[in-house]
């Protein structure tokens, strides 16, 4: 049976992500020289068309029927559980290159930032992940031949203590990690090694042991970026049944299932994307089973289907991130994409074209439409985030060392610039929690 657009789902869903009565969910919060090279990825936006792979479109029903997909019980995100606190300011955590972590407060109406502390002991947490309970959070680090995890009490006024010691990734140059929707382990992606790793994590919110270590093997047409494999990001489907790994030196996302035992990483399934795509990151359509995909070397964004029960992808429509004559004055590099919680509007960082894309989601999130794009407030948006309410999207541009925030209309999804951007550091990414 082919999955069906379900609009009560759909609208239970988001409405659990919405304040309720002026309040919103949040974590416990109290009354330089230049940047270095970015890591992974050109130092500089280079000149020159972008390279493009546009796939033929797969209507919503060809694509299901492809896949056998059918309409799945667990379909949804996991209940908030963080602790409610009055709307007004809330914290919002940078990882940057060079500073370490800085903890800021944003105001939920406009967006303005407030710097409020920073832990320095860190060394260049450019991906930054939050615990299910929002008391707990985790970052990359950098500092050793091997990448390392670590985990942080967030405290008054977001001040961090660590909580037991970093962990090593079993890998160089760890790029991207996420929390396991139950809580229970912490998955990591060592770009530079190009395998994923996965620990254990303690009741008291510490990193434990490593549980899982996998290579991925393989090479892609690109020789200065894709010599061989480079996991780029890993992540978990909303209902926690796959693990996926995507891999720009491969052009491929993988497949895992995840022991919940053990921890161990089984493999299940890949899917090619579009030779030298590179693919980068990746987001799931909150109540439909799709997925999306941001290619950092053809600047594009892809459309796969999601069998619920075995994680296998299908790849489907692919479409430039930048407007058609734009592709000519500039090289792009997409980077990080989010979805609203209605899943009606996908947003993708463009870096060269310095830019945030708005696209509808279309055909039931069997297809995307690119609307426009807004200028991103700075230079190599590198990563970009929604702040819980939906409300508000901040971007994070490292080359400019500023984060740009700007408000989102709940109709028509539109991006408006709010305020001045806020002057800070080489930045890898922005988390409003």
């Amino acid at each position: 049976m082919v999955w069906t657009w379900n609009r009560t789902v759909a609208m239970l869903l988001t409405s659990t992500r919405q304040p309720l009565s002026g309040v919103e969910r949040c974590p416990p919060m109290p009354a330089q020289p230049p940047p270095p090279p970015e890591r992974p990825g050109p130092t500089a936006p280079a000149s020159g068309p972008a390279r493009r792979s546009l796939i033929g479109a797969v209507g919503a029903g060809a694509l299901g029927a492809a896949l056998g997909v059918r309409t799945p019980a667990a379909w949804a995100l996991p209940s908030p559980t963080r602790p409610e606190c009055a709307a007004g300011q809330r914290p919002v955590f940078l990882g940057t290159y060079g500073n370490g972590i800085i903890t800021c407060a944003f105001d939920t109406r406009t967006g303005a930032l407030t710097r409020q502390s920073s832990f320095s002991a860190v060394t260049d947490p450019s991906f930054l992940a939050v615990s299910p309970n929002g008391k707990v959070l985790y970052a990359l680090d950098n500092g050793g031949r091997q990448g390392a995890v670590r985990a942080f009490a967030i405290g008054a006024g977001g001040a961090l203590t660590a909580l037991g010691p970093a962990r090593s990734t079993g890998g160089a140059n760890v790029t991207h990690l996420s929390v396991h929707p139950t809580g229970r382990y912490l998955l990591s992606a060592n770009y530079g090694a190009g395998s994923v790793a996965a620990h254990t994590i303690s009741a008291d919110g510490s990193v434990g042991a490593r549980t899982a270590l996998v290579q991925h093997t393989g090479s892609g047409p690109d020789p200065g970026r894709q010599e061989g494999p480079h996991a780029h990001q890993i992540l978990t489907d909303p209902t926690g049944a796959h693990v996926f790994a995507v891999d720009l030196g491969t052009d491929k996302v993988y497949t895992y299932r995840l022991d919940p035992a053990s921890g161990a990483l089984r493999p299940a399934s890949e899917v090619r994307s579009a030779s030298g795509a590179g693919p980068r990151h990746m987001v799931f359509h909150p109540t439909a089973p799709y997925a999306y995909v941001a290619n950092e070397l053809n600047s594009t964004v892809t459309v796969y289907a999601l069998n619920t029960a075995t994680g296998a992808l299908t790849r489907g429509e692919s479409l430039p991130t930048v407007p058609g004559s734009a592709a000519t004055v500039v090289r792009n590099y997409p980077a990080e994409v989010v979805i609203s919680a209605d899943g009606r509007f996908l947003y993708l960082s463009n870096r060269g074209h310095e830019s945030v894309a708005r696209f509808s989601v279309t055909g039931g999130g069997a297809g995307l439409r690119l609307l426009d794009t807004v200028p991103s407030g700075g230079s190599w948006p590198r990563h970009i985030g929604l702040a819980p309410s939906g409300t508000l999207l901040f971007a994070a541009n490292q080359y400019g060392r500023t984060v740009a925030a700007f408000t989102v209309n709940q109709d028509s999804g539109a991006l408006t610039p709010s305020g001045a951007p806020f002057a800070t550091s080489s930045l890898g990414c922005v988390l409003p929690v």
